[in-house]
Protein backbone atom coordinates (compact mmCIF):
# COMPACT_ATOMS: atom_id res chain seq x y z
CA UNK A 1 0.00 0.00 0.00
CA UNK A 2 0.98 3.79 -1.24
CA UNK A 3 2.17 5.82 2.05
CA UNK A 4 2.11 9.17 1.72
CA UNK A 5 6.19 9.22 2.66
CA UNK A 6 6.22 7.21 -0.44
CA UNK A 7 5.57 9.92 -2.54
CA UNK A 8 5.87 13.44 -0.78
CA UNK A 9 8.71 15.95 -1.28
CA UNK A 10 11.01 15.86 1.57
CA UNK A 11 13.03 18.82 0.94
CA UNK A 12 10.47 21.70 2.45
CA UNK A 13 10.61 25.18 2.99
CA UNK A 14 9.34 25.88 6.44
CA UNK A 15 8.68 29.20 8.17
CA UNK A 16 8.55 30.50 11.50
CA UNK A 17 5.39 32.59 13.16
CA UNK A 18 7.80 35.44 13.56
CA UNK A 19 8.80 35.69 9.75
CA UNK A 20 7.88 38.94 7.90
CA UNK A 21 5.26 38.55 5.62
CA UNK A 22 6.77 40.31 2.73
CA UNK A 23 9.71 37.66 3.24
CA UNK A 24 7.48 35.10 3.01
CA UNK A 25 5.86 36.22 0.07
CA UNK A 26 8.92 36.72 -1.50
CA UNK A 27 10.02 33.06 -0.70
CA UNK A 28 6.79 31.72 -2.53
CA UNK A 29 7.66 33.65 -5.39
CA UNK A 30 11.24 32.26 -6.19
CA UNK A 31 10.49 29.00 -5.29
CA UNK A 32 7.56 29.09 -7.20
CA UNK A 33 5.50 27.35 -3.87
CA UNK A 34 1.75 28.09 -2.81
CA UNK A 35 1.92 27.72 0.62
CA UNK A 36 4.61 26.59 3.61
CA UNK A 37 4.40 25.18 6.69
CA UNK A 38 4.96 27.17 9.91
CA UNK A 39 7.09 25.17 12.58
CA UNK A 40 8.53 25.67 15.62
CA UNK A 41 12.18 25.59 16.16
CA UNK A 42 11.94 21.91 16.97
CA UNK A 43 9.84 21.70 13.43
CA UNK A 44 6.77 20.83 15.34
CA UNK A 45 3.94 21.94 12.72
CA UNK A 46 1.70 25.15 14.33
CA UNK A 47 0.30 26.27 11.07
CA UNK A 48 0.24 26.54 7.36
CA UNK A 49 0.63 29.87 5.05
CA UNK A 50 -1.09 29.58 1.51
CA UNK A 51 -1.01 32.41 -1.31
CA UNK A 52 -4.91 32.76 -0.28
CA UNK A 53 -3.84 33.53 3.24
CA UNK A 54 -1.96 36.60 1.77
CA UNK A 55 -3.32 38.14 -0.61
CA UNK A 56 -5.49 40.35 1.47
CA UNK A 57 -2.24 42.25 2.06
CA UNK A 58 -3.78 43.45 -1.66
CA UNK A 59 -6.85 44.19 -0.38
CA UNK A 60 -5.34 45.85 3.25
CA UNK A 61 -5.69 49.66 3.11
CA UNK A 62 -2.67 49.74 5.77
CA UNK A 63 0.98 48.56 4.93
CA UNK A 64 1.91 45.32 5.95
CA UNK A 65 5.63 46.01 6.85
CA UNK A 66 5.20 45.22 9.97
CA UNK A 67 2.84 42.24 9.60
CA UNK A 68 4.24 38.75 10.07
CA UNK A 69 3.31 34.77 9.11
CA UNK A 70 1.29 34.76 12.48
CA UNK A 71 -1.24 37.40 11.45
CA UNK A 72 -2.03 35.56 7.95
CA UNK A 73 -1.22 31.58 8.84
CA UNK A 74 -4.57 28.99 9.21
CA UNK A 75 -4.12 27.57 12.46
CA UNK A 76 -4.12 24.51 13.33
CA UNK A 77 -2.71 23.05 10.45
CA UNK A 78 -4.51 19.81 8.66
CA UNK A 79 -1.85 17.20 8.17
CA UNK A 80 -1.00 13.89 7.59
CA UNK A 81 1.05 11.41 8.94
CA UNK A 82 3.81 9.89 6.62
CA UNK A 83 2.32 6.31 7.28
CA UNK A 84 -1.33 7.38 6.59
CA UNK A 85 -2.28 5.56 3.52
CA UNK A 86 -1.46 7.88 0.32
CA UNK A 87 -5.66 7.12 -0.49
CA UNK A 88 -6.66 9.17 2.32
CA UNK A 89 -4.73 12.25 1.29
CA UNK A 90 -5.61 12.59 -1.99
CA UNK A 91 -9.55 11.85 -0.98
CA UNK A 92 -8.65 15.22 1.40
CA UNK A 93 -7.31 16.97 -1.17
CA UNK A 94 -9.98 16.67 -3.63
CA UNK A 95 -12.86 17.23 -1.35
CA UNK A 96 -11.34 20.23 0.12
CA UNK A 97 -10.17 23.49 -1.09
CA UNK A 98 -6.13 22.73 -0.21
CA UNK A 99 -3.34 22.20 -3.26
CA UNK A 100 -1.06 20.82 -0.39
CA UNK A 101 -0.67 19.63 3.03
CA UNK A 102 2.16 18.95 5.50
CA UNK A 103 3.28 15.52 6.38
CA UNK A 104 4.55 14.62 9.85
CA UNK A 105 6.23 12.32 11.85
CA UNK A 106 4.77 12.48 16.04
CA UNK A 107 3.78 16.17 14.76
CA UNK A 108 7.36 17.35 13.05
CA UNK A 109 7.24 18.16 9.70
CA UNK A 110 9.09 15.93 7.36
CA UNK A 111 7.68 17.10 3.88
CA UNK A 112 4.50 18.13 1.73
CA UNK A 113 2.16 16.60 -0.58
CA UNK A 114 1.14 18.48 -3.13
CA UNK A 115 -1.66 18.17 -6.10
CA UNK A 116 1.15 18.10 -8.32
CA UNK A 117 3.34 15.74 -6.56
CA UNK A 118 0.20 13.27 -6.98
CA UNK A 119 0.30 14.37 -10.63
CA UNK A 120 3.70 13.55 -11.11
CA UNK A 121 3.26 10.14 -9.55
CA UNK A 122 0.43 9.33 -12.22
CA UNK A 123 2.99 10.23 -14.84
CA UNK A 124 6.42 8.18 -13.37
CA UNK A 125 3.72 5.20 -12.92
CA UNK A 126 2.04 5.15 -16.50
CA UNK A 127 5.58 5.76 -18.10
CA UNK A 128 6.78 2.88 -15.84
CA UNK A 129 3.80 0.71 -17.07
CA UNK A 130 3.95 1.57 -20.79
Amino acid sequence: MLRAKDIMTKEVITVKKDTPIYEVVELMVKHNISGVPVVEDDMSLVGVLSEKDVIILFYASEDGTNKTVSDFMTEPATCFDENEDLVSVCDFLVKNIYRRVPVTSKGKVTGVISVRDILGYILREKVRKG
